[in-house]
């Protein structure tokens, strides 16, 4: 029976750290949030991020803009805070509104103040191996499977989903441990090749949004299995393997939720105290 990778209990232990950076730093870092319209998974995610940024010592200011705000309104007020030296980071929640490009938001944000990491500037550097911020759910399933204390040094991990807020930057990061890394996507899945990719990964990371799409058959004896995945079906929060069948099979897995969830939001206050940290050596 696999161990559970409770993002939670990480999560505190770094929180520890961080607050102890932000002492450091002989200031109080700012981090802006930015939403548009009423959204309520947005909105109890901006109340995470505050409780956690509360707790260590940041000032967490929220803006609220109206749902229907034009797009160069928008970019507008990023490139105000991006020239506001009090403000350490910025993070743009979403969804946004359909005619707004949502790519085009993220490239306003400073790279300096990018305090998801997903600026192409920084996801350019995650590639180069030379991150200093590093996107937040990437960075929480690399803590998890250093948790585990297994060398990733030639393991086959399997990634199973290629967006550029996860997939990508996590297949780049285990690169840089040196684990031989397969990408797997909706190309492979339709090919029918998906279920022999997993059945050979010694890890897997799973990052898709489709519940079940992985079967617990398919997972390896003594694979860590990582579920980024979140999906809600008949009122209940699931991943994207089959949990209770991986567990059986599978050395450590995280459940869903309370795996890499909880994770995400610590991992944005250190990106967020990482920039502030950058920014004070520059303006010293």
């Amino acid at each position: 029976m696999a161990k559970l990778l409770e993002g939670k209990t990480i999560a505190l232990k770094i929180q520890e750290g961080i607050r102890q950076e932000v002492r450091s730093l002989g200031f109080t870092p700012v981090l802006a949030g930015i939403i548009t319209g009423e959204n309520s998974a947005s909105e109890t995610y901006v109340e995470s991020q505050r409780k956690i940024a509360k707790g260590l010592g940041i000032d967490y200011q929220l803006h609220k803009m109206k749902a229907d705000i034009p797009e160069e309104e928008l970019v507008a007020f990023i490139e105000k805070l991006n020239a506001d030296k009090l403000v350490n980071g910025i993070i743009v929640l979403m969804p946004l509104a359909p005619r707004i490009d949502r790519k085009k938001v993220i490239r306003s944000i400073s790279p300096d103040k990018d305090a998801e990491g997903i600026h192409p500037a920084n996801i350019g550097r995650v590639l180069l191996g030379k991150a200093r911020i590093v996107p937040c759910t990437a960075s929480a399933v690399m803590e998890l499977l250093g948790y585990t204390g297994i060398g990733l040094y030639g393991k086959e991990v399997v990634v199973v989903g290629w967006s550029e807020i996860v997939g990508k930057p996590v297949a780049c990061l285990l690169l840089e441990k040196l684990a031989t890394v397969s990408i797997c996507h909706i190309g492979t899945s339709e090919a029918g090749d998906l279920e022999e990719y997993v059945r050979r990964a010694e890890v897997l990371v799973v990052a898709v949004g489709k519940a079940g799409l992985i079967k617990g058959e398919w997972i390896k004896q003594g694979a860590v299995v990582i579920d980024v995945g979140i999906n809600r079906i008949g009122g209940k929060l699931v991943g994207d393997v089959d949990f209770e069948k991986a567990q059986e099979r599978a050395s450590y897995i995280t459940p869903v939720p309370g795996g890499v969830g909880p994770l995400t939001v610590t991992m944005l206050m250190r990106n967020l105290v990482e920039s502030a940290r950058f920014q004070g050596k520059l303006q010293g």
